[in-house]
C-alpha cells in the first residue's frame, strides 16, 4: 500500500485494488489479479500505480488513462515502486523486488527494458524512492541507489541479524531529498545524504551517507515517518502475562519521539485498538504517511486507522471533556486565530455555569468581568440567573459601571437585596456606585422606609445623606451628617459652598469640632461675618471666646469691638492668656480690665494694668506686699527706670534682709549701691552681705574695663575714619564737558580751550564757575557749596579751585 495526498491504495487477498479517501470511504475500485496482492504504489501524482501480485505478475497503469504495462516473473515479486514523477514523459520508470532488485524503463520507441540494480543478497523487502535515489532494505542491510549516476552510494549493514527479517521487516522513510529514516527492530537511524567534494571523489560516489542519529527503542518498530523535526513511530509491543508468565502480543501504539544524537526522548505515547491484534505479528502492521495534510495511516489486516495531528480544536474538546474550563479559556484566547470551531465567549460561558454548578459562585462572578466584557446583554442575562440562585451579593462587585451601563433596574435590584440584609454592605455599594447608575429617589425612599423601623441606625443614617448628596439636597445631608457629627461635614461644606446654610448650626458645627469650625469661619468671614458667629454663640460663651480667641491671634485689630467682652472670656476661661492679651491689645479699656482683675484678684495681671495706667508706684507695692518677690520688683524697677521707684523700693526693703541681699545683688548698674549701704541699721544680719559686696565690686569693675574699652573702639574708629576721608578728598575730580556749572547751569568748560578761565570745584562734586559764587565776606573769608551749605556745613564743602 501507499499514500497520496488524495487517497490511500489498499490491495486485498482477492486481487482487488481499493483507493479510500481521508473520511475512509471508498473513491475507485480495481480488479488486478484473483491471487494476494503483495504491494501497491502509486507516483506523486496520484495518477499512476504500481501493482505487485504473489504470483510474480506485475502490472503499472495509469488511474486516469489507458496506459498500462504487465510483466510477469519466474519468481516471486515481493514489492512495487514507481517513479515519483511517473507521470512525465521523462520518467517512466519502476522497481521491482523480489530475490532482484530489477529497474523498469521505458525506451524511446516506447518499449520497456529492465536492469539489475541489485542481486544475491535475499529477497528484496522494502523499497522508497524519492527524487532521484532510490532505498530498498534486503536481509543484509539498507542501500540507496542514485538513479542519476547509476551507481550504488551506501550500504547500513542491519544491526540485529537474530530477528527474522520476514518477522521483523525493515521500515524505510524518507524525511526529505536526502534524508533517509530507517526502523529495523528495535533500531533508529537517520541518515543524510551529503555531496563529496571534489577532491574525494577519485573512484568513489559523488554522494556518501552520513548516519547523524542513532539510538535504540524498547519496541520493535512497524512503521516510521517524519513530524516535522520528530518522528512517528509505529510499535509493535510485547508483554508478559503476570498469571501465566508468558508473552502476549499487546495493542500497537503509536508514539511521537524526538530524536537525539544517540537516544530519544518520547513526546507521547498511545495504545491502538485494532481489531485481532492479539493474533497479529510485528510484519502485519504498516504505516504510512500523507506530507501535505499531515496525516498518518495505520494498516493491519482487518483495520485502517487515520491519525492526524491534533490541532487547537482538538486540544479544547479533550479540556472540555475533561472539565478543564480555565485551560480551555486559555488555550482558546492564545489561539484564538488558528482556532474553527470553537469561540471564546461560548468556553467562557460553559466555564461560568460550571463554576456555579459546583458552588464557586464568587469565582464565577469574578470571571464574568473577562468573559462578558462590554457586552451588557450578557450581563444582564447573568444578574438574573445569579438572581435565581440567590447569590446578587456574588456578583454585585465585578458589576459594570462605566462602559457598559447596564438597565438601572439591574442595580436597584442588587441595592435592594442588600438592603434587605447588609447595612454595610449596602452602603458601601452606595459609596463605590456612580449615582447615575439607579434611580436616586427610589433608593432614597427605601432607605427612609427603614429608617422608620431603625431611626438611630448610623450606617443608614451616614447612607441616606450620600444619597442626598448625590440627589444635591446638601441641606438635608449636612443636617445628618452634623447629627452624626460626621468628619466629612466640612469637606462638604467647601466642596459644595454650604456657608448659607450652617448660619444656625455654627454651635453644633463648635460642638463637633471646635479647632476646624473655627478656621473654616474664619477663612471665610467673607460669607459668614463675624458679629454674626459672635451672636450666634451669645449662649456658648465657652464656644464664643475660642473663635474671638482664634480671631485676635490671626489679627489684633479685626475684632477691636469685642475686646471689652473678651477681658471676661480670658479671665473665665483662659487666664494664661489673659495678660498676653492685655500687653498685644490697643483697644481693650484699661478700666474695665482692671476692675475685673481686681475682682478676681488677679495680681500679675493688676500690676500690668496699674503701670500701664502710670500708676507705678502702687504696682510696685503690690508686688512687694502681695507676691513677695523682690526680683520681681527689681525687674520691675528696671523696666520703669524711675528714681523714685529705686527710693520706693529701697525704703520698703529696708527693715527686710532678704529684700536687702536681692537688692545688693541686683541694683549694682541702676543705683549707687553706697545709697542702700549707709541705709541699713547697725547689727542687721543680712544673709550673704560678704558675697553681695563682692559682686558690687566686681560689677564696678566690670563697668570700668567696659567703658576703657569702649573708649579704645571709639578712638581707634575715628581715627580710622578721619584717614579715610583725609585719602578721599585727596583724590582728583574729573571734568569734562558734559559737567555743567550749578549756579548758572552752563558747560563747565568754555567752548574755546584757549581763553583763560577759572572754575572751582567742591569735594561734594558740585562744579561753578569762579565769578559764579558770591565773594566771601570779611568774616567768613571761606568760600563753601552753596548747595550743600544750604543743609549743613560737612566735609564736602571744602573747595578745589581750578585756574588756567
Amino acid at each position: 500500500m501507499t499514500v497520496h495526498d488524495k487517497f490511500l491504495a489498499l490491495g486485498t487477498h482477492y486481487g482487488k485494488v481499493y483507493l479510500l479517501d481521508v473520511q475512509g470511504n471508498i473513491t475507485q475500485k480495481f480488479d488486478v489479479s484473483p491471487v494476494k496482492i503483495n504491494q501497491v504504489s502509486l507516483d506523486e501524482s496520484g495518477e499512476h500505480m504500481g501493482v505487485c501480485a504473489e504470483d510474480g505478475k506485475v502490472q503499472v497503469f495509469g488511474l486516469y488513462s489507458g496506459e498500462e504495462f504487465h510483466e510477469t516473473f519466474d519468481c516471486p515479486i515481493k514489492i512495487v515502486a514507481v517513479h515519483p514523477h511517473f507521470v512525465r514523459s521523462s520518467c517512466k520508470q519502476f522497481v521491482t523486488g523480489g530475490k532482484k532488485l530489477l529497474l523498469f524503463e521505458r525506451s524511446w520507441m516506447s518499449r520497456w527494458k529492465s536492469s539489475v540494480l541489485h542481486e544475491g543478497e535475499g529477497n528484496i523487502r522494502s523499497v522508497k524512492w524519492r527524487g532521484h535515489l532510490i532505498a530498498w532494505a534486503n536481509n543484509m542491510g539498507v542501500k540507496i541507489f542514485d538513479i542519476i549516476s547509476k551507481q550504488r552510494i551506501t550500504n547500513v549493514p542491519r544491526d540485529d541479524i537474530s530477528l527474522r527479517p520476514d518477522m521483523y521487516p525493515c521500515s524505510l522513510c524518507w524525511k526529505d531529498n536526502v534524508t533517509l529514516i530507517i526502523g529495523w527492530g528495535t533500531s533508529v537511524k537517520i541518515c543524510s545524504v551529503k555531496e563529496r567534494h571534489a577532491s574525494e571523489m577519485r573512484d568513489l560516489p559523488n554522494r556518501y551517507v552520513e548516519i547523524v542519529s542513532q539510538f535504540e527503542t524498547e519496541f520493535y518498530i512497524s512503521g516510521l515517518a517524519p513530524l516535522c523535526d520528530q518522528l512517528v513511530v509505529l510499535s509493535y509491543v510485547k508483554e508478559v502475562s503476570e498469571k501465566t508468565e508468558r508473552e502476549y502480543c499487546a495493542r500497537p501504539r503509536l508514539d511521537i519521539i524526538q530524536p537525539l544524537s544517540e537516544t530519544c526522548e518520547e513526546i507521547s505515547s498511545d495504545a491502538l485498538t485494532v481489531r485481532g491484534f492479539q493474533e497479529n505479528e510485528c510484519r502485519d502492521y504498516h504505516l504510512e504517511y500523507s506530507e501535505g495534510e499531515s496525516l498518518f495511516y495505520i494498516v493491519s489486516p482487518r483495520d485502517v486507522v487515520v491519525a492526524k495531528e491534533r490541532d487547537q480544536d482538538d486540544h479544547i474538546d479533550w479540556l472540555l471533556e475533561k472539565k478543564k474550563y480555565e485551560e480551555a479559556l486559555m488555550a482558546a484566547e492564545i489561539s484564538q486565530k488558528n482556532i474553527k470551531r470553537h469561540k471564546i465567549l461560548d468556553i467562557g460561558l460553559a466555564y461560568i455555569n460550571h463554576l456555579v454548578a459546583k458552588g464557586e459562585y464568587d469565582i464565577a462572578a469574578r470571571k464574568c468581568q473577562k468573559i462578558l466584557g462590554k457586552n451588557a446583554a450578557l450581563w444582564e442575562y447573568e444578574v438574573y440567573k445569579f438572581k435565581e440562585i440567590g447569590q446578587l451579593k456574588a456578583i454585585s462587585p465585578y458589576l459594570p459601571r462605566g462602559d457598559p451601563v447596564l438597565k438601572p433596574l439591574i442595580y436597584e435590584m442588587i441595592l435592594h437585596e442588600f438592603l434587605e440584609s447588609d447595612y454595610e454592605g449596602f452602603a458601601t455599594l452606595i459609596r463605590e456606585w456612580p449615582g447615575d447608575l439607579y434611580n436616586n429617589s427610589v433608593i432614597v425612599q427605601a432607605v427612609r422606609d427603614h429608617l422608620k423601623k431603625d431611626s438611630q441606625n448610623r450606617t443608614l443614617l451616614k447612607t441616606l445623606a450620600e444619597l442626598y448628596t448625590y440627589d444635591k439636597n446638601y441641606g438635608n445631608a449636612l443636617e445628618i451628617y452634623l447629627t452624626l457629627r460626621h468628619k466629612d461635614v466640612f469637606q462638604l461644606i467647601h466642596k459644595h459652598n454650604l456657608f448659607s446654610s450652617i448660619k444656625d448650626k455654627i454651635v453644633l458645627l463648635m460642638d463637633f469640632d471646635s479647632e476646624k469650625a473655627v478656621d473654616m469661619l474664619l477663612d471665610n468671614e467673607d460669607k459668614i461675618s463675624i458679629k454674626k458667629v459672635v451672636e450666634e454663640l451669645e449662649d456658648r460663651p465657652e464656644l464664643q471666646h475660642v473663635y474671638l480667641h482664634k480671631l485676635f491671634k490671626r489679627d489684633h485689630h479685626r475684632g477691636q469691638r469685642y475686646h471689652e467682652k473678651q477681658i471676661s472670656l480670658y479671665a473665665e476661661f483662659d487666664r494664661p492668656n489673659l495678660l498676653p492679651f492685655l500687653r498685644d491689645s490697643i483697644h481693650c479699656p484699661l478700666e474695665k480690665a482692671l476692675e475685673i482683675c481686681q475682682q478676681r484678684n488677679f495680681v500679675e495681671e493688676t500690676v500690668y494694668l496699674l503701670s500701664r495706667m502710670g500708676n507705678s508706684r502702687s504696682a510696685l507695692k503690690m508686688i512687694m506686699e502681695e507676691l513677695h518677690d523682690v526680683d520681681k520688683a527689681i525687674e520691675f524697677a528696671k523696666e520703669q527706670d524711675d528714681a523714685e521707684l529705686w527710693e520706693d523700693l529701697i525704703l520698703y526693703s529696708i527693715d527686710k534682709p532678704p529684700f536687702i541681699t536681692g537688692l545688693l545683688n541686683n541694683i549694682g548698674t541702676h543705683v549707687d549701691p553706697i545709697l542702700l549701704i549707709h541705709r541699713i541699721k547697725e547689727g542687721m544680719e543680712i544673709p550673704n552681705l560678704r558675697d553681695s559686696l563682692v559682686k558690687i565690686l566686681q560689677d564696678y569693675n566690670l563697668q570700668i574695663l567696659l567703658r576703657e574699652g569702649c573708649k579704645k573702639i571709639l578712638v581707634a574708629d575715628s581715627l580710622s575714619l578721619l584717614k579715610k576721608m583725609h585719602r578721599t578728598q585727596m583724590k582728583g575730580i574729573l571734568v569734562d564737558e558734559e559737567n555743567i556749572c550749578e549756579s548758572c547751569l552752563s558747560p563747565i568748560l568754555p567752548s574755546d580751550a584757549a581763553k583763560p578761565f577759572s572754575m572751582v570745584v567742591f569735594h561734594c562734586r558740585h562744579m561753578f564757575h569762579k565769578e559764579c559764587l558770591p565773594v566771601p565776606s570779611m568774616t567768613s573769608p571761606a568760600q563753601f557749596c552753596n548747595i550743600c551749605s544750604a543743609k549743613h556745613r560737612g566735609p564736602g564743602s571744602a573747595i578745589l579751585e581750578m585756574k588756567k
